[in-house]
Order: C-alpha cells, then structure tokens, then sequence
C-alpha cells in the first residue's frame, strides 16, 4: 500500500498529528492507499508557505510574462506525466482512464497554456473625471493567498480549473481535495515540481474538511476561496469565508433538465440524452439527470433510450471499451441505492436497472445506469442532486410547461434542449435559469468558456476571462498633478 505525505514549501511533509486515511480502490473496494491525516498545524504551515512566496519570495516580484512562462512549464510538466496522473486518478475515484488521460495532453494542458498566455494581458484603465490635474486609472492585482477546495469526482480537472488562473493571476495557492480522492492531486503536486516553480506557490493539504478545510478557509492569511462540492459543503465554506470578509467562489451541485421537443432527431438525441448523465456514472455536477420529454415523443423515446442504456458495458475503468465506471466511494454508492429505493417507494415506475452490480467480480461499486418514469416533478428524485446514473423522466405539453418544469429547481448548473427548430432553441435558452445551456449538444466544455450556476448552485465562474477576473482585485489609484493643493478651511 502506498503511502502519501502533503506537500508544503517546495517539501513533502508527514502530518504534524502523524496519522493517515485510507483511500480505496472503487474498482476492488480495497484500500490501495494511505493518505496524510492533515490538522490546523499543517494548515497554518501550508498558508504560511504561501504567503512568504506572495510576499518575500520571487513570485510575488515575477512580471506576469514570467508567470506565464512558469504556467507553460506547468503544463508541459503535466503532459510529460500524463500517464501516471491518469493511472492514479482512476484508481483512486474510479473515473474512466478514458476520460481522463486524452485531456491531460489536450485541454487539461490548454487550460495552463491559455492562462499563460493571459498572464501578461489584463490590463487596468484610465478613468475620465471630469476634474483638472487629476489621473485616476485602476489596476488588477491578486489576492495573496488562495485557498481551493476541490471535489472527489473530478479531481485533476477541477484542481488545473482553478491553479491556472490563480496563478496567472499572481496568487499563490493551498490546494486542499476531498478526502475521498487525494492522491491524483497528490500526483500533480509531483508533476508541477517538474516544472520548477518556487517553493510555497502551489502547496496540498490532504484530511477532512472539520479538521484542515475549516481551519484552511478560517486562516486570516487566506484572502480568497474557491470550493468546488455540495450545496451542503459550500454553505459551510461560505460561511466560514464569511466570517473572515473573504472573496469566495463557488461550484455546487446540480439538477440540469434535459428538454426534448417532438422535432428533435430521434437516435441523436437518445444518445446525447444518456451521454450527459451516463458515462462519469452520473458522477458530474452538470449531469443531464432530469428528462423533460414532450408528451406525443414520450413512450417512444423512453423505449429507444431504455434499449441503448441496457448495453452499455460496467467494468475496468482502465479498459478502453468500458461505457461506465464505478461510483467513486462507497458512502456514496450506498447513497445513490438509497435514492432509488426511496423513488420506488414514492410510485415511480422503474424503466431500466435499478440495480447494483459486479460485472467483474472484482468487488467494485458498480449501479446500472437507471431510468424513472412517472416521476412526480415534487418528489425528491425529481427535486435532489442524485450524483449517480439516475435519470428522473417527466412529461411536458408545450414550451411553457417545459420552461416551468425546467426551472422548478433549486440549482441552476446547466441545460440541454434538444430541437430542430433553432428559433425556440435560441428563445428557451434565455428563459432557462441555468449557466450553461446546451442546444444540440450536451457536456461540451472548453478552457476558453466560463463554467458557473445560477441559484443553489454557486456563484462566481470558472474558466475563460471571467475565470481569471475571479482571482484579481480592481485598485483605484488617484494623482494629483497640481502645483498646490487649496486649504480645506
């Protein structure tokens, strides 16, 4: 079994209270790993790190066009260790290496290179004041030290989402991920030393949200936030940042509505549909888990969908020809069985799985992908982020309906809407209360467009330009070039 320490100050470092966790394998269901049980000492050592390369080290006196040269470094560094860092992160949370290696050499790696890029481009103003011998501009700067909080889904993803722009931007960072997936970050830790960064810009903190997030977040050095989880979590988090005045940003979970109109093209949108909820095991905050079908479509739909979903291949996340991996933890597996006993249990009518299973008999944390129908649009299955592969099917008469039906949620993440008629597709895009909308397509996503929820699903984006305006702070400087300044009585 390995062991992994956490890593501060250019160091790897054992945990101060000496203890570790272990992380399991969700493919066998053993433990593969021990993790650093990290503490409030810890986290005071990790944000002191940071903060003396913000303010004493040669970070904080680097020109932006040499952080973005030291960002492009990054990313050839995580391209070099591409393999490694997908043979960990599927191993430790059971995502598809499918899923994870092609990204890491294309737009994993881009996010680095657009955001070195950008590094040397933001830009402040000169403002018109209307007032003789005054020069008023603004300029951007960083915040100092950056807390991220990733999730266990997808960790490496989320982790370069938010150390790119962070760093382009001039902050320094603690990355702290879930404790039910540390170890790919862990990894990434090692690739970045690859690129010669100085000692205290990037630094991990492994454990448990109440004995090393909280203090994290808490730490008077930390001026900015950036968690990536539940509803529940990120209330926590908001809160605790609260206390402090931070600056937060923040990505929670999700309930996206997939809305299918009578005009969509049948197979393309079967697939699109079970595309979007599918494959990362429903495992993905923006996973189409809703099912809005217009009422003359449905039964067909549903048939053609139930029969594409049923062959779908659960197994090895290491192999290539697996359609759907295992659920990342066990906790969670049990939660996602308990969700579809209870929507049984309130009268929904079970079209396809339900099930959970060892296709391997590897003693793994597989479910089936699953399909409700006659979901009532007030129940908890319609209503809850399920975070498995659960698709919840509602019917809807017109586009009035679907709108209501589509908004009738708490969260706001994302939104498909599948038609040929591009006038009511461009139209429903604006009356769905979502951050991003899909039309045609679903799951689609890029370094250059920003991510974010509206309602309970968070606040603030990722990616794009907004992505990095998140990490820097607008000063107003004024100069006063008069000769003299007039008494003030």
């Amino acid at each position: 079994m390995e062991t992994c320490n956490w890593y501060a100050d250019g160091k790897w470092l054992e945990p101060a209270g000496g203890e570790y966790f272990d992380s399991d394998n969700p493919y066998t269901g053993k433990a593969w790993a021990r993790i650093a049980r990290c503490d409030e000492k810890d986290a005071n050592i990790a944000v002191q790190a940071a903060y003396r390369a913000f303010h004493e080290g040669p970070w904080g006196r680097m020109t932006p066009a040499e952080r973005g040269l030291m960002l492009r470094r990054s990313g050839d560094a995580v391209a070099r260790h591409a393999d490694r860092l997908a043979e960990v992160e599927t191993r430790d949370n059971g995502k598809r290496r499918v899923d994870i290696r092609p990204g890491l050499t294309s737009w994993l790696i881009d996010s680095f290179y657009y955001y070195a890029g950008m590094a040397d481009k933001f830009e402040g103003a000169v403002i018109p004041t209307g007032r003789d011998n005054i020069l008023n501009f603004t300029r951007p700067e960083p915040f100092g030290v950056v807390a991220a909080i990733t999730a266990w889904n997808s960790p490496l993803l989320i982790a370069i989402w938010k150390l790119a722009p962070a760093l382009a931007a001039g902050n320094t960072v603690v990355l702290k991920p879930s404790e039910f997936a540390s170890a790919s970050t862990l990894e990434l830790m090692r690739a970045l030393e690859d690129a010669d960064l100085p000692s205290g810009v990037v630094n991990v903190l492994t454990g448990f949200g109440t004995e090393v997030g909280a203090p994290l977040v808490e730490h008077p050095l930390v001026r900015k936030v950036s968690f990536t989880g539940s509803v529940a979590g990120g209330t926590r988090v908001a809160a605790l940042a609260a206390a402090g005045v931070k600056s937060v940003t923040m990505e929670l979970g999700g309930k996206s509505p997939q809305l299918v109109f009578d005009d969509a093209r049948l197979d393309d949108t079967v697939h699109g549909v079970c595309g979007g909820i599918f494959p990362p095991a429903g495992q993905s905050c923006i996973a189409g888990s809703r099912l809005l079908l217009q009422a003359g479509i449905h039964d067909a739909f549903v048939a053609r969908l139930v029969e594409v979903a049923s062959r779908a291949r659960l197994g090895d996340p290491n192999a290539d020809d697996t359609d759907i991996g295992p659920i990342a933890n066990r906790a969670h597996f049990d939660r996602v069985l308990g969700f579809i006993e209870r929507a049984r249990a309130d009268g929904a009518t079970l079209a396809c799985g339900g099930n959970a299973v060892d296709p391997d008999d590897s003693g793994g944390w597989f479910i089936e992908p699953t399909i409700f129908t006659d979901v009532d649009p007030e129940s908890e299955l319609a209503r809850a982020e399920v975070f498995g592969p659960v698709l919840a099917v509602m019917r809807f008469d017109d586009e009035a309906d679907a709108v209501r039906l589509a908004n009738a949620t708490d969260y706001g993440l994302a939104a498909g809407i599948w038609t040929e008629d591009h006038r009511r597709a461009l139209e429903l895009a604006n009356r769905i209360e979502a951050g991003t909308v899909y039309l045609n397509n679903y799951f689609d996503a890029c370094t250059q467009s920003p991510v974010g929820g509206y309602k309970q699903s968070g606040y603030g984006r990722e990616l794009g330009w907004e992505g990095l305006r998140a990490y820097l702070q607008t000063k107003s400087v004024w100069l006063s070039t008069a000769r003299r300044i007039d008494a003030p009585f």
